[in-house]
């Protein structure tokens, strides 16, 4: 039992210094740095400051967060647009057919979003796939400019983040009890009043989930911007990469990435306070 007892705690621990080593300290750095002044010599001046955060909201950056936002939310949208049925009939397959479906699901994780993004740039361009297979099948007449537009970056962040709307929408699905849509229609219910009143109140958690697990990055990718919409798309991660290793700008840049943090730290609290809710309107009865 006194082995077990010290084991336990020299785990807490070495995970506890992990986490203040790799994760708080860093973050707390970035933090204090967002304070001081750019030094063009020492990159850093200790000279205290907050007009690293005051320049955040002048009309140049600000047009690059809304694009930034803009980018985020259609990217969300569109990723639960097309995970939410893909998820729902997921959770209705049979064992056996679900395990392989999954698999697949979790495949990409097995290889670095960046490695599958340059593959898309194979996929995309004017000799790529997609318009090799268009012009032999004498559906174009001449190659489609697809790369380096928003399309093409839009199709990058869906492709990329894809699954973290699918588990935890399929995680909502397969705790939700299915018998209440089979009642549903055999009380003479409509398919839109099902889907209303049953299915998606009760995939809401998963809907939240999903939705910060895919706008959160979609803000703060770089690569695929840089890759699959060249010098046309700037976004927020693309700011605060090139603060940092184009000019040097740290005070800035850590700014710009504590701003980051604040709206996903913003939108964590929106999500637990709903889940507060919902799960005590459950226990109302009330979903």
């Amino acid at each position: 039992m006194l082995k077990r007892m010290s084991f336990k705690y020299f785990a807490i621990f070495l995970v506890a210094v992990w986490i203040t080593l790799f994760i708080v300290s860093p973050n707390l750095l970035v933090v204090a740095v967002s304070f001081l002044t750019r030094d063009p010599h020492a990159i850093i001046s200790p000279a205290f400051t907050f007009d690293n955060y005051v320049s955040l909201f002048t009309p140049v950056y600000l047009k690059i967060f809304l694009k930034s936002l803009i980018y985020a939310l259609f990217t969300t949208l569109l990723a639960l647009m097309i995970s939410f049925p893909f998820a729902y009939i997921l959770s209705r397959l049979r064992r056996e057919f679900q395990k392989p479906m999954l698999f697949l699901v979790i495949i990409p994780f097995w290889t670095s979003s960046l490695i599958r993004t340059y593959a898309l740039i194979i996929i995309l361009k004017a000799n790529g796939i997609i318009n090799t297979l268009l012009l032999k099948t004498g559906l174009i007449s001449a190659p489609l400019e697809i790369l380096y537009t928003d399309t093409a970056v839009y199709i990058g962040l869906i492709y990329t983040l894809l699954p973290f709307m699918i588990l935890p929408l399929y995680a909502a699905f397969e705790k939700m009890d299915h018998r209440l849509v089979e009642a549903a229609i055999d009380l003479g219910a409509q398919r839109i009043q099902v889907f209303s009143k049953i299915i998606f109140p009760l995939s809401l958690p998963g809907i939240m989930a999903g939705c910060i697990m895919v706008f959160i990055p979609a803000m703060g990718l770089f690569y695929v911007p840089d890759l699959l919409g060249g010098a046309k798309s700037m976004l927020l991660g693309n700011l605060i990469k090139n603060q940092f290793l184009v000019s040097e700008n740290w005070p800035f840049g850590s700014a710009a990435s504590v701003f980051l943090s604040m709206i996903m730290l913003i939108m964590l609290a929106v999500y637990f306070k709903s889940m507060k809710r919902f799960n005590a309107s459950l226990m109302k009865g009330q979903p």
